[in-house]
């Protein structure tokens, strides 16, 4: 029940914060440091926040223990999800998902189009899934897309995307 009653009756959320890069260090993870502070604006919960390489099987396990953790709702990834050879963490977090949230990715590359980066979209393999109760999100590392993920699709439906998996065992 990790779902938690903010003061205001608003349900807050537990979040995993990952950046997926070979470069960015705690000086230089922008994107990694948005993320936390649009998330802590919101009234949610950072629980743990990671800079790891590019590394499939860090990745993963890396990801698994997020999923496996009581204290994560969500785990919001970002970087790595690009078409270069270095680019893993579709293909580490992909396999991991129970059900695939389609929509995620569809309608970030549509705004991404729209608001953004233009035809460059179609680069962008963005990604959302659902693993034993617990979310992952995964966007391009790039502050543009991170903001652009966050403040019009991820924070609107965060709560509500984690009520929904929990109902059931909830009660």
């Amino acid at each position: 029940m990790a779902v938690h009653e903010h003061k205001q009756n608003k349900h807050f959320v537990s979040c995993m914060v990952l950046t997926i890069s070979d470069t960015r260090n705690t000086m230089t993870d922008k994107s990694g440091d948005l993320m936390v502070t649009l998330l802590e604006r919101s009234g949610h919960q950072i629980v743990e926040k990671e800079i790891i390489p590019d590394e499939s099987a860090i990745i993963k396990e890396i990801t698994s223990s997020g999923i496996e953790d009581p204290k994560v709702d969500i785990i919001l990834i970002n970087g790595g999800t690009g078409i270069a050879s270095r680019d893993v963490t579709i293909e580490s977090i992909q396999p991991l998902f129970e059900k695939e949230l389609t929509g995620f990715g569809e309608l970030f590359r549509m705004l991404s189009f729209q608001e953004d980066i233009g035809s460059a979209a179609i680069l962008s393999r963005a990604i959302a899934g659902v693993r034993k109760n617990t979310v992952i999100f995964a966007t391009p590392g790039s502050t543009g897309a991170v903001k652009l993920a966050m403040e019009r699709l991820i924070l609107p439906e965060l709560s509500h995307i984690v009520h929904e998996i929990k109902k059931d065992i909830n009660g």
